[in-house]
């Protein structure tokens, strides 16, 4: 079938696999250096206690049916070792069948951590890895052509991610309408970069022109992803300047870098042919059958993005394969963050030596400047920003954090940039106290060198010991 490959695109597929192999490397790696005290058989929210409760149907996983701290680490390093083969490029050494075995491999690795990852991996950007990488197993090696097909599910996967988020921006918040949003979300987006506070700081003539720009990048241009080229090259071209500059203005996690992943098979990069080889008929029938699965299984994405109830970041299949995404729905007027202290204290008092406990990418210390650490997930530091919003995002973890921390726990430390206990002299007590952060303005910033002001709100968890310790006469 003459209208089935798209020797153009070769080059194009080229640089969308070895992207997607570097993303998946790093979600691989962020599993494997953080699921211990998230996930582990000690964990905040332990996959065995969750594979007990929650049957193999609604998510299927390699730890249904059976769960080690052990198996998971070989799991997730197995995970980075494959992402590296890709990167390097083993797929294009190997025999078309055995490319898509391998390229299979790190979608179900991946998928069997996100279907037990519960909390930790209740983001969009999981699902949005898991789409994007079982459409990859079909793009095929050196031995084929991209197909056509694959290639118009990529772009009907970068206008879902694109136009969705678009969508429950002007259903949600009214600041999105009124072009205001980005006044506060500099300030109060859940992990801020070292440049957001001069994101935050530019004139509010200019926020308006972003926000505006937004939503024609995110409402317009989707749609001129399906036309003719270069149309289609300018339109992918436009929407990774728009993510570059999101990536610069915080954290997000890989959100914003398999966004500009996806954008790339629709560019018309030099050294494509104009003549490619045979495809088998095998080859044509497997992709033609997964095309029409997910086809099939676009139709409820497709009527949750119509609705005027539309929800952002839903699986409707245990497979992530066809998924609905969305970012930002609404937007914090006021940044709050909970703030976790200690004391060696036997008796807690107000005026107790509390020690602050300092996290890696959430706010803490008003003088400490964000780091930029996306790609790469702080899971917890996400997880704390909800916690603060509202205390039932936190309610079933919170308390494993706490305990940890009073047993001085090796595992969990790590996840925080200092704990100011020495491993040798855990904690008697540990509470947790809301702030209101703001950005300081030009002149506070001059004077005193701090990225945040902050002020106490009240009291988030009182002074708490482990259960089952009595304080000393």
């Amino acid at each position: 079938m003459d209208w089935f490959t798209a020797p153009e695109y070769w080059s194009s597929r080229l640089v969308f696999q070895r992207a997607l192999a570097g993303v998946y490397l790093v979600a691989f790696l962020t599993a494997a250096l953080q699921f211990r005290p998230l996930l582990g058989e000690r964990g905040m929210l332990p996959v065995p206690r969750f594979v007990e409760r929650v049957p193999f149907r609604r998510a299927p996983s390699l730890f249904q049916l059976r769960y080690s701290d052990r198996l998971f680490a070989l799991c997730a390093w197995a995970g980075c070792a494959v992402s590296a083969a890709l990167i390097a490029g083993l797929d294009g050494l190997l025999p078309l069948g055995a490319a898509m075995a391998l390229w299979l491999v790190p979608w179900a690795l991946y998928l069997s951590i996100v279907n037990v990852g519960q909390t930790w991996y209740g983001f969009g950007w999981e699902s949005l890895l898991l789409e994007t990488g079982f459409l990859a197993v079909f793009l095929g090696n050196d031995e084929v052509a991209p197909p056509v097909l694959v290639l118009l599910l990529l772009r009907w996967l970068l206008f879902r991610v694109e136009f969705g988020a678009g969508l429950i921006k002007m259903r949600g918040d009214a600041c999105w309408r009124k072009l205001t949003c980005l006044y506060h979300h500099h300030e109060t987006q859940p992990m801020p970069g070292p440049l957001s506070w001069f994101f935050h700081r530019l004139p509010r003539p200019l926020h308006r022109v972003e926000a505006a720009a937004n939503h024609f990048t995110q409402l317009v241009v989707p749609f001129l992803l399906f036309t003719p080229q270069p149309i289609a090259t300018a339109a992918a071209s436009l929407m990774i300047l728009t993510q570059l500059w999101l990536i610069l203005s915080g954290n997000f996690a890989w959100l914003n870098w398999i966004t500009v992943v996806l954008a790339v098979p629709a560019l018309g990069l030099p050294g494509g042919r104009h003549t490619a080889p045979d495809t088998p008929l095998w080859y044509e029938v497997v992709v033609l059958a997964a095309v029409a699965l997910l086809l099939f299984l676009s139709y409820r994405p497709v009527v949750n993005m119509l609705s005027r109830r539309q929800v952002m970041n839903r699986s409707f299949d245990p497979l992530h394969l066809v998924n609905t995404y969305g970012a930002f729905g609404s937007v914090s007027r006021i940044r709050y963050e909970v703030i976790v202290e200690g004391t060696l204290d036997e008796v807690p008092r107000e005026d107790s030596d509390w020690r602050e406990y300092e996290f890696k990418g959430k706010p803490g210390d008003p003088r400490h400047w964000p780091r930029q650490f996306a790609p790469y997930h702080l899971r917890l530091d996400w997880m704390m920003w909800f916690a603060a919003l509202s205390p039932a995002y936190a309610g079933a973890w919170f308390a494993a954090l706490v305990e940890r921390l009073l047993e001085n726990d090796r595992d969990t430390l790590r996840l925080l940039r200092r704990s100011p206990f020495p491993p040798d002299e855990p904690p008697r007590h540990i509470r947790a106290r809301l702030f209101r952060y703001r950005c300081t303005t030009w002149r506070e910033l001059r004077e005193t060198g701090a990225y945040w002001q902050r002020t106490y709100v009240r009291e988030y968890l009182p002074p708490t010991r482990l259960a089952g310790t009595a304080q000393r006469p």
